[in-house]
């Protein structure tokens, strides 16, 4: 099974401080642009919200200097999680125009650049953010996270302390740092840091990074629980589902790693992996022909997934 990283995020509504708001023309105006301003920087925003919600702070043409950075900038962050990431590019390079010395703008474009496996653009961009702000933890948790794009699991462990250091209820940092040490095989602070991560902001990706762990020292019960969470949470995310049924089958529950799985190819049927392990529940449980039916999907979608063939072939089919 694959081990899914933590995606980093950036939300930088908290950051902002203006001591001097434009003045509105009238009471109803002004309440107006204070909802539009509070939906483009509010943390619990949604992407196409707060791009609808900082669209219309811009076009106001009411505000300059850093509330106007700000708007370009977290109107750059919705575009980002809509994977916009042209548009958002163009909106953060505005926002640093603007405002040079914002250094949530430079986080959110090295983010952009870390989304296109720019990882040097990302970097000098982090870089510059930490520079103008030595105590940004965001800024550590995504240069760490590029670290990991590059493969270098020391530096990126080190910008993830620093991170935590100057934040330590960042719950990503956490995660990120837990998945550094579970590439380094350090299962103990693995779990110690996505417990952390739990319990600070649980969310379906750290119990299912956490399930993993377990499952890799063999702590299924554990590992079963983690998952089971994370479709609780995220019921229409299809990672929980496959994940579960994998470990159910470790466990000889063929008939609930076959719900599972059911569940799995629901909400995402582009898996191979999934058809290729509903396969194998199936065979366990006597259902010859529904097996081969999904062992060639699983090939259909990966020619090459090598126990998809190896399993027509123990069954005497044709591929």
């Amino acid at each position: 099974m694959r081990i899914l990283t933590c995606l980093t995020a950036s939300l930088v509504g908290a950051a902002l401080t203006f001591v001097h708001p434009p003045a509105a023309s009238a009471a109803g105006d002004q309440t107006r642009n204070e909802q539009l301003w509070q939906s483009c920087i509010g943390a619990t925003t949604t992407a196409d919200d707060r791009v609808t919600a900082c669209s219309a702070v811009i076009d106001g043409e009411t505000e300059a200097g850093r509330k106007l950075a700000g708007a370009y900038c977290n109107r750059g962050h919705g575009l980002t999680e809509q994977r916009q990431l042209d548009a958002a590019l163009a909106d953060l390079n505005e926002a640093i125009r603007i405002d040079p010395a914002y250094p949530c703008a430079y986080t959110n474009r090295g983010r952009v650049y870390a989304f296109k496996r720019d990882f040097d653009h990302a970097m000098a961009d982090y870089d510059e953010a930490i520079r103008i702000d030595p105590t940004f933890a965001l800024a550590y948790n995504n240069r760490g996270d590029a670290w990991l794009g590059k493969g270098d699991l020391d530096r990126a462990l080190a910008d993830f302390n620093a991170a935590i250091k100057y934040n330590p209820s960042l719950a990503v940092a956490y995660g990120n740092r837990g998945y550094a040490y579970q590439r380094k095989r350090d299962t103990v602070h693995a779990l110690a840091d996505y417990t952390m991560q739990i319990k600070l902001r649980p969310d379906a990706l750290a119990h299912i990074n956490r399930g993993n762990v377990y499952r890799d020292t063999e702590q299924l019960d554990c590992a079963a629980a983690d998952l089971g969470e994370a479709a609780r949470i995220a019921p229409t995310d299809a990672r929980g589902w496959r994940n579960r049924g994998m470990i159910r089958l470790y466990q000889g529950d063929n008939k609930g790693g076959l719900a599972d799985y059911d569940k799995a190819l629901q909400y995402d049927p582009a898996d191979a992996y999934s058809w290729n392990n509903r396969a194998q529940a199936k065979l366990r449980l006597g259902d010859k022909a529904g097996a081969m039916a999904d062992f060639r999907k699983a090939l259909e979608i990966s020619p090459g997934l090598r126990t998809a063939r190896d399993g027509l072939q123990q069954l005497g089919a044709a591929q």
